[in-house]
């Protein structure tokens, strides 16, 4: 950081300079360790021992290092920072290949539509004049790269199945009452690991509202799987119960919370390196990255080659349907 920048003046003023032109006033500091038994005076470091000092002052008795955890916040801190210059680049460079992908496919997206559609028309003009099962197989897929056709599933879910419209659909469609849920009546083992879960974990048993709370939602558990009969849960809920509420984990000293932070943020940066190269290697990512300082451009150069091409295109369909 300059002086200018910490507020302090490179020059002193004219005061300053008439004040240290008496014989009485005080010398620099650089003057006054240059003078007879400046080096002698109580409490004056020398050059060789400012370092020592400073070094005291941040970790403890003067001529003392640093202590470890010192030195490991230090670092926790500039990978925190350089995470966060991170995160801005990749993020930064993420809305630029979404906003690069929106303008690609409003400004090219009618002509790659087009050059699709012309191929379709001419494959199947091909095929007409040949009458080539082939060339009939290329027409139909050329067609169905212009009008793909989801999967039925794709349609409607959990409407169909195999018999056609499910139960529940049909019920909706011919505004009839939706078949209810198949009622379930549990099992005699069921009942058992119930009513001995509701005795040991019921809420009237806390002493205490945090205990009543967890029992609370123990039992909105214990009850969901009583109610569909599911035996195998309430037995996974009965050693749950007898494990005992989760003991908090012991404090983390100093040094451990700051190792765990410099692992997350390793993992993070991980993360991050992962999804830049995806962005990087990705379609439009590769296309920003050819032209950099001028994308619009490069739209432009691909319109360009866009329209001769459906030119060609049109041009081979009018030869063969004349």
């Amino acid at each position: 950081m300059t002086h200018e920048a910490a507020g302090v003046p490179t020059t002193r003023n004219d005061e300053d300079r008439q004040d240290n032109d008496r014989p009485d006033a005080p010398r620099p500091a650089a003057e006054a360790q240059d003078a007879p038994g400046a080096q002698d005076a109580p409490g004056t470091p020398d050059a060789s021992g400012g370092a020592d000092a400073a070094a005291g002052e941040a970790g403890g008795p003067e001529g003392a290092q640093p202590r470890p955890e010192a030195r490991l916040a230090r670092a926790v801190q500039v990978a925190e920072q350089a995470l966060i210059e991170f995160e801005i680049a990749v993020e930064t460079f993420r809305v630029e290949v979404e906003n690069f992908s929106r303008l690609h496919h409003q400004k090219l997206g009618p002509m790659y539509t087009r050059l699709d559609e012309l191929d379709a028309l001419i494959a199947e003009a091909r095929a007409a004049r040949t009458g080539d099962p082939e060339d009939e197989r290329k027409a139909r897929e050329a067609r169905a790269v212009v009008m793909p056709m989801p999967e039925v599933e794709e349609l409607f879910h959990d409407w169909m199945d195999t018999d056609g419209l499910s139960p529940e659909a049909a019920a909706m469609l011919t505004e009839q009452a939706v078949r209810p849920p198949k009622r379930v009546r549990p099992s005699e083992e069921a009942r058992k690991l119930y009513r001995e879960l509701a005795r040991k974990a019921h809420p009237d048993l806390a002493q205490d509202e945090p205990e009543r709370q967890r029992r609370d939602e123990f039992i909105a558990r214990v009850n969901a799987a009583y109610g569909r009969g599911d035996v195998d849960v309430l037995k996974e809920l009965v050693a749950e119960w007898a494990a005992g509420p989760v003991q908090p984990l012991a404090p983390l000293s100093e040094s451990e919370e700051l190792y765990a932070r410099l692992e997350w943020l390793s993992r993070r940066k991980e993360l991050l390196t992962v999804l830049a190269k995806e962005l990087e290697d990705g379609a439009i990512g590769s296309m920003l990255r050819m032209a950099p300082d001028d994308p619009d451009q490069l739209l432009e150069d691909i319109a360009e080659q866009l329209l001769g091409e459906v030119s060609r295109r049109e041009a081979e369909l009018a030869e063969m349907v004349q």
